[in-house]
């Protein structure tokens, strides 16, 4: 790599560098997206009130819910008293879910829900409607008890308000116990903005127990709990009579954390979860390690030809060309004799009758056999020219003799 190829990388890295170090430090924006969860400590969670909890509620039991209201009142003691603590911008409540809250208050149990809405069917049984009246400009609002021991006292909210408030309730079995007081955009500029007044938290009976219902979940979040307006918190859990149990719903939240993968199934049973994850570690780990130990692929190497035999046919075919076969027997007859001396450690010098036997006996073949062979080896060797014939007649006899 040369100079200018270093200096170019390197200028890329300061510069990744600086921007994640610029992200790092800088101070982060206020996140004021309704959240209501116990574990969220942005403007608009419940991270305080949780907490304030046990301090509230001296007497109960604190039950954090994480699950459907109708799991946890399907599968509850029915033998003990409890308070259901509903608190979100808006609860959106199912068929089955209503039924068994409305069974659940029919039976002398509390639900306490403070949300802008929370759904038609349970609405239209209570026979109480909601609205909310928000306008172009954000404007404070006045929260006040109908109480004599919390009359003259009131609490402002000032952001994140939509104004909701009850339009109409069923008045044989409802009380008004808190109002909710903003000043009503004027669109007209001749006309000055409207201060009105409006119930936002009301007590209506079922069955045996209660529903206290109130339209500014704003007032339970963080923002206004750490503002002064703790104590008007304080009051409206004052209404809650002290049973065995309090639940908490942490599940109909704003803010929860909903798994929307393909997984989502497995990630929310815990053996499941725990089974894929240990599967996807193992094929990390076998990767991993699999991979340091296999060898790279060894390249094929082709063998090295076997030039004796080429050179050796090449050389029969010029011989054969030629026609020169007084070379080609001398040739062959020489090479013959030199296979014998090594072979065998004969003296070839003088072919004789001694050499014939010696011969014999050291190949295992037959003196007749032998004697025939060297008889026209030597008759060969004595000619002056040769035929082709002699050439064919000679290999087949060293060929038989080899055998």
């Amino acid at each position: 790599m040369d100079r200018k190829s270093k200096i170019v990388i390197a200028l890329f890295a300061l510069v990744v560098i600086g921007i994640i170090i610029t992200e790092l430090v800088r101070p982060r924006p206020i996140n004021w997206r309704p959240s209501y969860t116990a574990a969220d400590k942005i403007p608009f969670g419940c991270y305080v009130l949780y907490n304030e909890l046990p301090s509230l509620f001296k007497n109960e039991s604190i039950e954090t819910i994480d699950q459907s209201v109708y799991d946890v009142l399907v599968s509850r003691d029915t033998t003990m008293l409890s308070n259901y603590l509903l608190i979100n911008e808006y609860i959106d409540l199912d068929r089955q879910e209503t039924h068994q809250l409305l069974d659940y208050v029919s039976q002398g149990n509390s639900v306490f829900i403070s949300s802008t809405g929370f759904g038609w069917e349970l609405m239209d049984t209570l026979n109480i409607s909601i609205s909310s009246d928000y306008g172009l400009k954000e404007g404070t609002a006045l929260l006040d008890l109908t109480n004599n021991k919390f009359r003259g006292q009131e609490f402002e909210l000032s952001r994140g308000v939509f104004n909701s408030h009850f339009t109409s309730v069923d008045s044989t079995r409802t009380t008004i116990l808190g109002h909710i007081t903003y000043s009503k955009e004027n669109l007209l500029e001749s006309q000055p903005d409207e201060q009105v007044s409006k119930p936002n938290f009301i007590k209506t009976s079922f069955g045996k127990g209660n529903f206290y219902v109130h339209t500014t979940p704003q007032a339970y979040s963080n923002f206004y709990m750490l503002e002064g307006n703790h104590d008007y918190v304080t009051h409206t859990f004052s209404y809650l009579e002290d049973k065995g149990v309090l639940y908490w719903d942490n599940y109909k939240k704003s803010g929860r954390i909903i798994i929307d993968s393909p997984m989502r199934f497995v990630l929310t049973q815990s053996s499941l979860k725990w089974a894929y994850y240990l599967t996807v570690l193992g094929l990390l780990l076998f990767v991993l390690f699999r991979g340091k130990r296999e060898q790279r692929i060894i390249p094929v190497i082709k063998p090295l030809e076997n030039a004796s035999v080429g050179f050796a046919q090449a050389v029969g075919s010029l011989y054969y060309q030629n026609r020169d076969y007084t070379d080609l027997i001398n040739k062959k007859v020489n090479y013959f004799l030199a296979e014998l001396r090594s072979k065998y450690h004969i003296d070839t010098n003088q072919l004789n009758e001694r050499t014939i036997q010696i011969l014999a006996a050291k190949a295992g073949k037959e003196v007749g056999e032998t004697k025939a062979l060297i008889t026209f080896i030597m008759a060969l060797k004595n000619k002056t020219s040769h035929s082709e014939e002699d050439s064919i007649e000679l290999n087949k006899k060293i060929t038989a003799f080899k055998q």
